[in-house]
């Protein structure tokens, strides 16, 4: 099988590698754009009768497997990208499809790099995200960050660099963060063209403006501003809203936490989530994780929405209402939390037993009924277990002295299926 070679446009010249490919194929596949932007290099015409141009991806991957397997030359298949292909391009894609052993990138420089040498910061601090939705306007692709991730982003790094489309363009980005008039955004468009251009301002000033295509966005938070302060694990009871002291205490949502062994993208169930005190630290320690809070009790779900909202978290779904049956429409979960069955405990194990393909199951009790109920539950759908239990005592001032003074022993069951 030939191979596919992936080769970088828009910045710099060919490199000696990259022109012989080019020189010497049989097809090259482009974009619309990207053959508009290869029209301005000194190979063009030597190849133009070979350009194919298509718009989109699914297209462009069909026609590659076509002629993967009845290319019978020796000559060259070349696919044109977009700077560095690898940097949220077509190169993941090509590689996902036909493997590393048939598949070569030739990379050009990314726009981010360009951007950040244009307005004269270094990048290696920077978050990197894309907002740009693909080739195809009618068929988005989904992004692992969105717009209404921002403000949260921007409370952990100090800058962020932002591929945009026209859908999620400068002006519109800027309207999101028009409450931080301290931040400063740097629109760099049309990198690589003869009328390359980078503008400035505040958020305001931003969302009034117009810019032409392509362009990136770089948002910077001013010198004096640092990253946010708040711990990232740790939260006190006295930060999370809950009411009557109904909340999992500090102590014990730690090891319930790690007995969790959370992956970093997925999804987290958190049942009769309460004050939604584990939902809110597990949310703001995974930005990736999808976490469903799932609440009976009216006053909790608003205790829930007053937490959410206060830490600005954007991974949070709230979902009211008695589990298992407000579990029937959410997606499968990689790792659940039980801190309340109101008596379910078996039917709730079995659902998450057959909604899980593998993961793990933590369980808090504070009664020897709800244990047993617990490990049978989890026994019975054939899931590995273990029990900790976790006694806290804590320092109290009496008079001018400190004494230690005994919580509740509470439980920690933890089931895993492999």
């Amino acid at each position: 099988m030939n191979k596919v070679y992936v080769i970088g446009l828009g910045y710099r010249p060919l490199n000696a590698k990259a022109k012989e490919l080019i020189l010497n194929s049989e097809v090259i596949l482009a974009s619309k754009r990207l053959y508009e932007v290869f029209q301005r290099y000194a190979e063009f015409d030597a190849v133009k009768d070979k350009i194919r141009v298509i718009n989109k991806v699914d297209e462009t991957i069909s026609f590659l497997h076509a002629s993967l397997i009845t290319h019978l030359s020796s000559q060259p298949l070349v696919l044109l990208a977009s700077g560095d292909p690898l940097f949220f391009g077509i190169g993941r894609k090509v590689l996902e499809e036909f493997g590393h052993a048939h598949v070569e990138i030739l990379p050009d420089l990314s726009s981010i790099q360009l951007a950040f040498a244009g307005i004269g910061e270094p990048w290696d601090d920077a978050f990197l995200m894309s907002l740009h939705g693909g080739p195809d306007p009618e068929k988005r692709r989904r992004l692992p960050y969105e717009l209404k991730d921002l403000p949260m982003l921007l409370k952990k790094h100090k800058k962020i660099a932002i591929l945009t489309d026209r859908e999620n363009n400068p002006s519109v980005i800027a309207r999101y963060l028009d409450s931080d008039p301290e931040l400063t955004l740097y629109v760099c468009e049309r990198l690589g063209y003869d009328d390359e251009k980078v503008r400035s301002g505040r958020p305001a000033e931003i969302a009034e403006m117009s810019f032409s295509d392509p362009n990136v966005v770089i948002v910077r938070k001013d010198r004096g501003q640092t990253e946010t302060s708040d711990p990232i694990f740790g939260l006190r009871e006295s930060d999370i809203v809950h009411s009557r002291g109904l909340i999992t205490k500090d102590e014990v949502r730690a090891v319930s936490i790690h007995k969790l062994r959370l992956p970093q993208k997925g999804v987290f169930w958190d049942i009769g989530a309460g004050s939604g005190s584990v939902s809110i630290e597990i949310a703001r320690l995974y930005p990736e994780l999808k976490v469903y809070s799932i609440e009976k009790n009216e006053e909790q779900i608003g205790n829930i929405r007053e937490n959410v909202a206060h830490f600005g978290l954007s991974n949070v779904g709230i979902i009211s209402g008695e589990a298992p049956d407000a579990l029937k429409d959410l997606p499968s979960p990689d790792s659940v939390f039980i801190g309340g069955s109101s008596g379910h405990m078996a039917k709730l194990v079995g659902l998450i037993n057959n909604a899980m393909s593998k993961g793990i199951i933590v369980i808090n009790a504070a009664t020897l009924e709800t244990l047993n109920e617990a490990m049978k539950a989890l026994a019975d759908n054939g899931l590995e277990t273990e029990v900790s239990e976790v006694s806290v005592s804590r320092s109290k001032k009496v008079g001018s002295k400190q004494h230690m003074s005994a919580l509740n022993p509470v439980f920690i069951i933890k089931g895993e299926k492999k």
